[in-house]
């Protein structure tokens, strides 16, 4: 299903999700992060999970980041993520090979659940589609 489609239909049926969607999304988010558990050696929560997306995408690997680059290596995983939804665009990286992004459209107003969801989301498709 094409990521347009998906968001139109996650966006409708983000406040009307029943219990069968929300166990799927949590069934497969609990596959995924009992997943990255026996590699990394520990379950991941999402905070987690998006630093990790941040440090693949700038593909640097794993090396001593400060606070600041690990809140934007946070960044440019939520961009990356909710790219897939057409919110953000890649416009390209600076000189130090960190990605830069631009806001496409703005997100609808969410609440903390909503955003929990949609972040959970994104993440699942990412992985898939990796």
């Amino acid at each position: 299903m094409p990521a347009k489609l998906i968001i139109s239909f996650f966006f409708v049926t983000l406040n009307t999700m029943d219990q069968p969607d929300l166990q799927i999304l949590k069934s497969k988010w609990e596959a995924l992060t009992t997943q990255l558990a026996d590699q990394f050696g520990e379950e991941p929560d999402l905070n987690a999970v998006i630093f990790l997306i941040g440090v693949q995408e700038l593909g640097k690997g794993p090396v001593k980041f400060s606070k600041d680059e690990k809140q934007d290596l946070m960044h440019i995983a939520t961009c990356r993520l909710l790219s897939q939804f057409d919110y953000y665009e890649l416009v390209g990286s600076d000189q130090e090979g960190w990605p830069h992004w631009k806001l496409i459209k703005p997100l609808p107003p969410l609440s903390l659940k909503e955003q929990d969801l949609l972040l959970k989301q994104a993440v699942l498709m990412y992985f898939e589609n990796s």
